[in-house]
């Protein structure tokens, strides 16, 4: 293995490790709040711009994945449409409104925003929005990333419910190999991490649910009638299980 490749592994752990330690509380009260979610008849909904969208992504479906959650998804915000686009959308007043509107969030759901600086409108905007609504609302960002960029009066951590730090550098890369440009993101990493810490902590609390409101993967032994049953409780408000 190179020094490369040690040195990102170090540093990658080294991040779970103190999202671990200091994060953990802010993560058990996350799963607390979708619960409460759940058993009002609300739905967890998943945002995120850019790269961020594949965290959105990650919630749904997937073997091991909390079958009520709802990825919000828009080719203005992802990159279908070319990466200057989605750059000046996720900058724009307004895409967030229409994408809240579109997906139906009311009073009783839990958004998760996934925003590594998060400075720019889109993702500020929905938290306002959902926060107006009624909804609860985390964001997974890196806060010093978030801090360090003066001449924005809006932080999403002070409008937000919980605010669950990723501790990822300033700038998002990890790994010096020029003088000048550093590689290596581990932004989509942590927060794959966080998500699914959220929602193993959330499966102990719905454990007792009936059926158990996490799928199978399609290829094990009864997934088809698993699935298939919580695709069906589940379809309201969730374009992509149709």
């Amino acid at each position: 293995m190179s020094k490369l490749i040690i040195n990102l592994n170090n540093s990658i752990n080294t991040i779970i490790n103190k999202i671990e330690k200091y994060e953990s509380e802010k993560i058990k009260l996350s799963a607390k709040y979708i619960s409460e979610t759940h058993f009002k008849g609300g739905k967890l909904f998943l945002f995120g711009t850019g790269h961020n969208h594949c965290l959105a992504e990650e919630g749904l479906h997937r073997a091991g994945g909390y079958a009520n959650a709802c990825p919000i998804l828009d080719d203005n915000i992802n990159f279908a449409k070319g990466i200057k686009k989605a750059s000046k959308a996720e900058r724009t007043a307004g895409i967030s409104k229409s994408l809240l509107q579109k997906y139906k969030i009311q009073e009783n759901d839990t958004l998760i925003i996934f925003t590594n600086s998060g400075v720019n409108k889109a993702p500020i905007e929905a938290a306002t929005l959902a926060k107006k609504i009624g909804a609860k609302v985390i964001v997974i960002l890196s806060l010093s990333y978030c801090k360090s960029i003066k001449g924005k009066k809006n932080k999403i951590y002070n409008i937000v419910d919980i605010s669950i730090d990723n501790h990822g550098p300033i700038g998002d890369s990890l790994i010096k190999v020029s003088k000048n440009i550093k590689v290596a993101s581990p932004s989509i990493i942590t927060g794959s991490y966080i998500l699914n810490s959220i929602l193993l902590n959330l499966a102990k609390l719905l454990k007792k649910e009936k059926p158990f409101p996490f799928y199978i993967s399609s290829n094990q032994k009864g997934a088809n009638k698993h699935n298939a049953l919580l695709e069906k409780k589940y379809i309201s408000r969730n374009r992509f299980l149709k």
